[in-house]
């Protein structure tokens, strides 16, 4: 009855027409929780879902481009049977009473940490139980900056992978960004470019507490010598600082580079380690990674670094999936590496075609051979105009290399990571349009 009356008055009040016509009155409930300034601090979208969004934008507009990507490093092989095989079976044991298991240990099943460190990390003195199981590379640099907190500096490669930069701004390691410059407060940029062979002149850099360093590099794929990192970690001893070494291409080192910090006397007293399967056995949606924190890394008072970074895994993360976790050790046996290597061999073919192509053209190229990544120089251009123009042309996406810092203003990231008649069709395509 009194709904009736309601809806019997209202259409004649003032101001109120019949009711399809009367406008929708929108309640927001707006909360007291002030957002986190350091969020206010980032100038953009984080770099690949941007790159996903401008990729959907021109199929949009071209439904039917063949679109080639070469642009976010995503693996497109497919990983080896041995591998497949082995994670398949854990998978349909867990149907059965005795192949089921839940929670493993939040720091990593003992058999892949133990595997690790004698494949990985042979001859380097790492003990399996300073090797943490990740759910993956990024996620474990997030986890290092959480355990740092935001009363310290740190420094970056630049051009650098944006994961170390953006995790930085979110836990208030940062100022504010610099237009004029395009870069933020608080961080030393260390710049990496060819006429300095790509390492930072590093005893005229300031001191800071973190020194984030990824080799084989990303985005510029060149890898460094021994010599400059018998260099860097003489560097981080004198001032004091720690290394965070991002080694997830280790894998596609074929010269004498090395492959870890470790290989480098006195680096387990300054130095941790991060890596993943990701790009070496193609589990980028598998999601498995690992850190590695010795026992000799100490801070200021004396207290062991990975006893907090134990307590982050413990209260963070509930442990690396059983399942993944099976294959990384199928991926570490002796038929299983050596299928792996089979696989990344194809990359790094694909990556040689793509650096001939861009070389023939007159370019300057960079990085392709320890790397999936070429480096390749439009002297003059903003990157993003070239980013815009590949796409346009040629229906290529690559990565425009201010991304990844200022100092890749005028360079693109070029991924190797697709399939071989798609590289050549890439390479085709970029030839008839570059070479005009």
């Amino acid at each position: 009855m009194q709904t009736r009356m309601i809806s019997s008055i209202l259409p004649n009040l003032k101001g109120f027409g019949p009711r399809s016509d009367r406008p929708q009155l929108k309640i927001v409930c707006q909360t007291k929780v002030p957002r986190n300034a350091n969020m206010e601090k980032l100038q953009n979208a984080y770099l690949f879902p941007q790159i996903s969004m401008k990729q959907a934008a021109h199929l949009e507009k071209y439904p039917d481009a063949k679109l080639i990507s070469l642009g976010i490093g995503d693996t497109t092989e497919p990983m080896p049977r041995i591998v497949a095989a082995s994670m398949a079976e854990y998978a349909l044991a867990l149907a059965t009473p005795e192949g089921y298991k839940g929670y493993g240990a939040e720091q990593g099943n003992k058999s892949l940490r133990n595997a690790i460190a004698e494949r990985i990390y042979a001859n380097m003195g790492i003990k399996g139980s300073e090797v943490f199981i990740s759910d993956g590379a990024q996620c474990d640099i997030a986890r290092v900056q959480m355990m740092f907190g935001s009363d310290l500096t740190i420094a970056v490669q630049d051009p650098t992978f944006p994961g170390y930069v953006d995790s930085g701004i979110i836990m208030g390691q940062t100022g504010g960004f610099m237009d004029e410059k395009s870069r933020y407060r608080g961080i030393e940029y260390m710049r990496c470019a060819p006429e300095n062979s790509f390492f930072p002149d590093i005893l005229t850099i300031p001191r800071t507490d973190i020194i984030f360093f990824c080799s084989p590099n990303n985005p510029t794929g060149e890898a460094a010598t021994r010599e400059q990192l018998e260099q860097l970690v003489e560097v981080a001893k004198r001032n004091g600082s720690i290394i965070v070494y991002d080694s997830a291409y280790a894998s596609y080192i074929s010269d004498d580079s090395p492959t870890s910090i470790y290989e480098i006397s006195g680096a387990k007293e300054v130095a941790i380690e991060i890596s993943s399967f990701s790009k070496f056995a193609g589990f980028t949606g598998v999601r498995l990674g690992w850190t590695v924190v010795p026992d000799e890394l100490m801070y200021a008072n004396g207290f062991r670094v990975s006893h907090d970074f134990d307590r982050i895994i413990t209260t963070c993360f509930n442990g690396a999936s059983n399942i993944a976790q099976v294959g990384g050790l199928a991926c570490l046996s002796d038929e299983g590496h050596k299928a792996v290597l089979g696989v990344i061999g194809v990359y790094k073919e694909n990556a040689r075609i793509l650096a001939d192509t861009f070389s023939s053209i007159g370019l300057a190229v960079y990085g392709g051979i320890n790397s999936p990544y070429v480096w390749v120089n439009f002297p003059g251009r903003r990157s993003w105009d070239v980013f815009a123009e590949i796409l346009e042309k040629t229906h290529i996406i690559t990565i425009p290399g201010c991304g990844f810092g200022p100092g890749g203003e005028g360079f693109i990231r070029v991924s190797s990571f697709n399939r071989k008649d798609c590289i050549l069709e890439a390479s085709s395509r970029l030839k008839r349009f570059l070479a005009h």
